[in-house]
């Protein structure tokens, strides 16, 4: 017969067959959660958002910071309204990623037959946009480069992005902290949509994210892209952005600092989407590196050269894009 095995035995075949525990998962988030203060005198309704995408969680940190100091009495608000949004994506949040089943902030509107969790927190959020005057939305970006501010269109009655408040966005984005702006954003998207030939992206109304709808219902705001996704200054720029802007509408009595001497404006002219897994930039780009016309950007995979068709800058360099997404953006410079 077999002699027994030894206890060392017995205590190596349970652990051979005893299953290990599970990790939970947390559950699905099934709220969005706002937090409104409301001054005692009439005023301007703001709404600040933080992680519209999951892993930018600047505008959320500074957010909450600024939370404490509204319940701690060491900020007030003396008129108007503000509603701040921590966390507007909960499950993109919880995943640590941009998106939870879809980019929140595109095909921003109400959905009548939700498809994704984004549709359904999209459902919750445009009534929150469409009680509010003025947005702003605090993002940051993985790739290197300064914080800047994107601007809507100038006033027009035209049917892509109809727009009335031009000048109170451009004092805007002068005072939310960084000296270079970003405009025509909708403008270029539908100009990419327009090559694309199938999916939600052929549609130039994919491109409307949180402030491109603030402004469809007679709104204003500025998305502001504060800085490198794990940068702790980025914090610090969402947080100045927030205080900056209370300032500047008049809903708490803080000091309003002056606008940049130094402006740089740029205009986004093209997007080049990417076409297979392979192709690949040329080195590793920054939002706002500078080129010249004919300057080598990126390659195909077969081997076509992408390059600059003007003097300009990459803006949104992406190298984690999915194919038919956004690859890069071109941008010129635009006077004052």
């Amino acid at each position: 017969m077999r002699p027994p095995p030894r206890n060392g035995g017995i205590k190596r075949l349970m652990h051979a067959t005893t299953p290990r525990p599970l990790t939970a998962r947390p559950p699905r988030p099934t709220h969005l959660r706002s937090l409104t203060y409301h001054g005692l005198a009439p005023g301007p309704r703001l709404l600040v958002l933080g992680a519209v995408h999951g892993n930018e969680t600047c505008g959320t940190q500074a957010i909450t910071q600024l939370l404490a100091e509204f319940d701690s009495g060491q900020l007030a608000l003396e008129r108007g309204l503000v509603t701040l949004v921590p966390v507007t994506n909960p499950l993109a949040y919880q995943l640590g990623q941009r998106s939870g089943e879809r980019n929140l902030n595109r095909s921003m509107a109400p959905k009548a037959i939700p498809q994704n969790f984004e549709d359904h927190i999209a459902n919750a959020l445009c009534p929150l946009l469409d009680s509010h005057d003025v947005i702003l939305d605090l993002h940051s970006f993985h790739t290197g480069g300064a914080p800047f501010a994107m601007l809507g269109p100038p006033n027009n009655t035209g049917p892509l992005e109809p727009f009335r408040h031009a000048a109170a966005e451009m004092a805007l984005a002068l005072h939310v902290g960084p000296h270079r702006i970003v405009e025509g954003w909708l403008e270029t998207y539908a100009r990419g949509a327009q090559r694309r030939t199938a999916g939600p992206a052929a549609n130039p109304n994919y491109g409307v994210g949180t402030v491109e709808y603030m402004r469809s219902r007679g709104g204003y705001g500025i998305t502001l892209e504060c800085g490198q996704h794990d940068d702790p200054q980025a914090v610090q720029v969402a947080r100045q952005a927030v205080l900056q802007t209370l300032a500047l509408l008049a809903l708490a009595a803080l000091p309003l600092a002056p606008m940049p001497a130094a402006r740089d404006i740029l205009r986004l002219v093209d997007v080049t989407d990417l076409e297979h897994p392979g192709d690949t930039f040329s080195r590793s780009w920054d939002s706002f590196d500078a080129v010249k016309a004919g300057e080598l950007i990126g390659v195909r995979h077969g081997g076509e050269p992408v390059t600059a068709p003007q003097d300009g800058f990459v803006v949104f360099p992406n190298p984690r894009a999915e194919v038919g997404q956004e690859w890069f953006y071109f941008a010129v410079q635009r006077a004052a």
